[in-house]
């Protein structure tokens, strides 16, 4: 008995020697070329590390190494964190650090790493609907409400439905509404160009015109104006605690407020007064907060709007100059009511509000009236006060960025470039551990991240300053995986191998199992916040244990409200901030299909004459000879078969300046011909396929650096194709259809699919007449089955001659 305890504490022993004790958090969705690029190296035992390494994931080979590692000491649960610099490099690709022992996961470095982030974010927005839900394809909420705390019209019905649902219960505020609808409003201001249309105003999928953070914000408006039907009534909230009965679908709400299950829900009306419907009350003190939210919103809201809809947009203008006298008439905060429980949003603050409303107003006036107000109340308040605190209340001092402040500095006003700079020199004081990290673990912490990035990137614009650029680096990265759980924040963002929330505190995912990506966690809060919550359990265990500490936890477990609940406030409020990001360098002329570019700058009499070839190359010699001749550049896509049997070729297309690039090793197909989204191949194997490509290109001197470019085999691939493609860093590329050259592949036994050279060069020139070729990428094989020998590259000479006397010019890619 004494050797099998003795053995059992050996293994014991064993197991905890060589466990895990150092890990690299890096930014899982990537970091963009040109920017400030960190990652964290947390360690619980071990010494200093030496150096670390950049290992390229296509070629296994170190790409960059680096002793540029600081050390920041304890933090949380690590021992010791430190800070891996690594921005010098801007190659794009998919990369791995390694430090001693310990590895990253892979992630990207490119030029559009954050391409389509803000509009992914619109998929909670558009869960969230009250009202039509696009989600479920159903209606709730279709008898909101009743009115209380009126003088005269208490339980009178007001058609109220609409809006969003606040996070996972399904209360509507106007609070973190009003705000949601202007963040996403200034959002689509200040980068338009990073938002699409794929769907319409009722949130189905489907272009109508309008960009979709429009089409989110206008269902945020016209809420907006049900809650304000006339000046001097205004509505605070739909609902309230009493909502919180069970997790079910908003669809089947059942909950009776008094007027039957699943009936009219209270509306609260804007009193000025403290609220609270039973035993609890908040602590009211006039209406200047809401009725300044009202404002800002209906301005904005006006000025954007109005090409869309001119005669709502008028409305909404008039309404916002009302909405802010209002405000004026009572001056104080507003707070949502509660009823059976002490918790409510504890805003304390207003003069923020009746800035931004009149700051807004002026943008949209010119009226110097505003402009006078809003520097009136912008003194009063030149820090938002979270910003330098340990701790606050539940949304004590909201919004939690002050825009007002950048509206009126950018006007040319420096002392609120000061108020801006104040702010942010507090939160970077408070950073002083190894993750730049000095938001307070309160409750919605992450909202707390959002609004700070927003200040910084606002701040960086207006005066061109790095000097909060690693500090906004660092919390951008802490949302997406540098944080001490190594996780992503929003729920299902990046879409793959990314660790992200999968358990998050919702009815539509724990009851059924329905996805809700797009939202943004609340984040983590203070151990002591946690410990003192009231109905909080772990369901799922805690995948987390080990990064758990006595200063802050996270749970990505549906029992934990306090950290894992999307917000629908939070979420809008990032639209700004990953809008910002997304640096779209590929000109808005290009075309795409299915993730890949199909066909480049419209305006440009260029084209990208561009040859494909696997099993044959009897072309090779001839094209070679004749591009030369004409002192022209192409672009060649090879297998690994081609460049393994063709090396003296390649090599001379290389010496000659050519493009050559990748074309998958084996010829493969990746979906069926019926149904390409239906995939013939894994993840796994198109990698490891792709890599050996690459093998033999390289033996070619053909590196991944000067060959970005990927044409799939077949000229035929899929959205998910396109994503594996993008995750190695490369863009895949396809052709222009409408031309039909590439049917230079087919031979006279295919009956009426066979196409001569001398049809394919009547087809393209008269395609080139009708419709131009600006742009077109141009494919022809290099080879083709001995059958046929009308070989199309025969005609190369007059196609070239031609287009050449049309005004063409021939260019090797750089989209």
């Amino acid at each position: 008995m004494k050797l099998y305890f003795e053995l059992l504490f050996t293994v014991f022993l064993s197991f905890n020697i060589f466990a895990q004790q150092s890990w690299i958090r890096v930014n899982q969705l990537g970091y963009n070329t040109g920017t400030v690029k960190q990652a964290v190296f947390v360690t619980k035992a071990g010494d200093k590390p030496i150096n670390f390494e950049l290992i390229d994931v296509l070629s296994d080979k170190v790409v960059y190494s680096s002793s540029a590692i600081s050390e920041y000491g304890q933090y949380a649960c690590f021992d010791n964190v430190y800070r891996l610099d690594f921005t010098d490099l801007n190659k794009t690709g998919t990369y791995y650090l390694r430090c001693d022992e310990t590895k990253s996961v892979n992630f990207k470095i490119g030029t559009n790493v954050y391409k389509g982030a803000a509009d992914f974010l619109l998929k909670y927005m558009r869960q969230q609907r009250c009202g039509y839900n696009p989600y479920l394809k159903d209606s709730c909420h279709t008898h909101d409400g009743f009115i209380v705390d009126h003088p005269t019209l208490d339980s009178t019905h007001i058609d109220v439905t609409g809006g969003w649902h606040d996070a996972s219960d399904y209360l509507q505020y106007l609070t973190t509404s009003a705000n949601a609808t202007y963040q996403m409003l200034f959002a689509y201001q200040q980068n338009p160009g990073a938002f699409g249309d794929e769907y319409d105003a009722s949130g189905l999928p489907g272009k109508n015109g309008i960009p979709d953070i429009l089409d989110e914000a206008k269902w945020g408006l016209d809420w907006l104006v049900k809650m304000n039907p006339e000046y001097g009534v205004m509505f605070n909230q739909i609902a309230d605690d009493r909502d919180h009965m069970k997790f079910t679908l908003p669809t089947l709400d059942s909950v009776d407020y008094g007027k039957g299950k699943a009936g009219e829900r209270p509306v609260y009306l804007v009193t000025g007064k403290r609220q609270g419907l039973a035993k609890y009350k908040n602590r009211t003190t006039g209406v200047s907060s809401s009725a300044a939210k009202f404002a800002s919103a209906f301005s904005l809201g006006a000025d954007l709007l109005k090409n869309y809809y001119p005669q709502f947009a008028e409305k909404v203008m008039t309404k916002a100059r009302e909405a802010y006298k209002y405000a004026l008439s009572d001056i104080g905060t507003c707070q949502t009511a509660c009823n059976k429980s002490p918790y409510f949003y504890e805003e304390d603050n207003y003069t923020d509000d009746l800035e931004l409303a009149a700051s807004q107003l002026f943008n949209s006036t010119k009226d110097e009236y505003y402009n006078t107000e809003a520097v009136y109340w912008g003194d009063l308040e030149p820090v938002t006060p979270w910003m330098g605190a340990d701790s606050a209340r539940h949304y004590q001092w909201y919004p939690f960025v002050n825009l007002g402040h950048f509206n009126i500095a950018k006007t040319g006003n420096p002392k609120f470039l000061e108020f801006m700079k104040r702010g942010l020199t507090a939160l970077k004081k408070r950073a002083d551990n190894g993750f730049l990290f000095g938001v307070p673990f309160i409750w919605c912490s992450n909202n707390l991240v959002a609004a700070a990035l927003t200040q910084c990137r606002l701040y960086n614009e207006l005066t061109g300053s790095n000097e909060f650029v690693e500090m906004e680096t660092a919390l951008r990265d802490w949302l997406f995986g540098v944080n001490p759980w190594g996780t992503c924040m929003i729920v299902g963002f990046p879409q793959e191998d990314a660790d992200t929330p999968t358990d998050p505190h919702s009815a539509l995912t724990a009851a059924f199992n329905m996805p809700i990506d797009g939202g943004l966690v609340d984040g983590p809060v203070y151990t002591s916040i946690f410990n003192r919550l009231k109905g909080l359990t772990l369901y799922n265990g805690d995948e987390y244990a080990e990064f758990q500490s006595d200063l802050v936890v996270y749970h990505d477990d549906y029992g934990d409200y306090s950290t894992n609940e999307p917000t629908m406030d939070g979420t809008a409020s990032l639209t700004y901030y990953l809008s910002a990001m997304e640096k779209t360098p590929n000109n808005n002329n290009y075309s795409y299909s299915n993730g890949g570019i199909i066909r480049g700058d419209k305006t440009q009499k260029t084209i990208y004459l561009t040859f494909t070839g696997d099993e044959y190359s009897d072309g090779g010699e001839v094209i070679r000879n004749l591009l030369d001749e004409q002192s022209i550049k192409a672009n060649f896509f090879f297998t690994g078969n081609f460049y393994r049997n063709n090396t003296e070729l390649v090599k001379s297309l290389v010496a000659n300046g050519h493009y050559l690039g990748a074309h998958s090793d084996k010829h493969l197909l990746y979906c069926t011909w019926e149904d390409r989204d239906s995939l013939l191949v894994t993840k796994d194997k198109f990698v490891t396929d792709l890599k050996a490509n690459y093998s033999e290109m390289a033996r070619c001197e053909i590196t991944k650096s000067n060959a970005g470019y990927f044409l799939p085999p077949y000229e035929w691939y899929n959205n998910k194709i396109s994503k594996w493609t993008s995750e190695l860093g490369l863009q895949l590329v396809n052709f222009t259809p409408g031309t039909g050259t590439n049917a230079d592949y087919t031979i006279p036994s295919m009956g009426e699919r066979y196409r001569t050279s001398e049809y394919l060069y009547t087809k393209l020139m008269g395609y080139e007449t009708q419709h131009t070729l600006n742009g077109h990428i141009l494919i022809m094989h290099i080879g083709t089955h001995p059958e046929r020998t009308d070989k199309f590259y025969n005609k190369l000479t007059d196609i070239i001659t031609n287009l050449k006397t049309k005004g063409y010019k021939f260019e090797i890619m750089d989209f």
